[in-house]
């Protein structure tokens, strides 16, 4: 967690970048003719391709016109409720739906991801190096890394 006496979250790292595409059938045919893809899951509109503990997510559109795009990016922080909180300081809206998003001056929208609660994991000597070594896993983080193999244990 934060510093108490610190009112910024840090920055642990980047858990997915969330692209918009015509076709989601031709965006998977790219990225399968230049990587292994392996799908962590999809829908007619969507689909998630793993890169380990991290991802991409690919969003089928076709309204260029349409002001909440799904283009967005997923930024891991090892507490989530100090930049709601900043969030609410600095009078930034949070954009509706299930996550804690926002949109910074330029219109980027950026999904906030709180580090215990997702498959993204740092080594231990790079948590220890970053002083981030408190930080832990929920119990659901943790069984979605050993269906993987990706155990932190």
């Amino acid at each position: 967690m934060s510093d108490t006496t610190d009112p910024h979250a840090r920055l642990v790292g980047m858990n997915h970048v969330a692209l918009e595409v015509g076709d989601i059938e031709d965006a998977l045919d790219f990225y399968g003719d230049i990587f292994d893809v392996e799908l962590r899951g999809r829908s007619d509109t969507s689909a998630f391709i793993d890169m380990g503990d991290q991802f991409i997510a690919l969003s089928e559109t076709n309204d260029e016109t349409d002001d909440d795009r799904q283009r967005h990016f997923g930024l891991v922080v090892d507490d989530a409720t100090v930049v709601e909180k900043r969030l609410e300081e600095l009078d930034v809206e949070v954009l509706p739906g299930r996550g804690l998003d926002f949109r910074d001056p330029w219109g980027n929208r950026i999904q906030i991801v709180a580090y215990e609660d997702i498959q993204y994991t740092k080594p231990d000597h790079v948590l220890r190096a970053m002083g981030l070594d408190e930080l832990e896993k929920t119990a659901d983080a943790i069984a979605e890394l050993e269906e993987k193999g990706m155990s932190p244990e």
